[in-house]
């Protein structure tokens, strides 16, 4: 079973439907979405979480201590959370 890890970044122009990637190997999977704002990281970190059974979401240095407490809280502890 690969270790599945989510990226997040911000961006003020950013499209979170189009800015986004993904590579895998038979033992990892990186995914990569850009956002506009927290509202949107929350977003997606939650339907990462429900939905791709991710195992980690690591964050860029741009997220707070409170957006890091927001995103964890909002994946229910089911995920690690981590800032770059």
């Amino acid at each position: 079973m690969p270790f599945k890890v989510l990226f997040i970044a911000h961006a003020c122009d950013a499209d979170k439907e189009k800015h986004r990637s993904s590579i895998k190997t038979g033992m990892y999977h990186l995914y990569t979405v850009v956002v506009k704002n927290q509202d949107e990281a929350l977003e997606v970190s939650r339907d990462f979480a429900d939905n791709m059974n991710i195992d980690c979401i690591l964050l860029c240095p741009g997220f707070t201590h409170n957006d890091v407490a927001e995103i964890s809280k909002i994946t229910a502890g089911k995920v690690a959370v981590a800032v770059a």
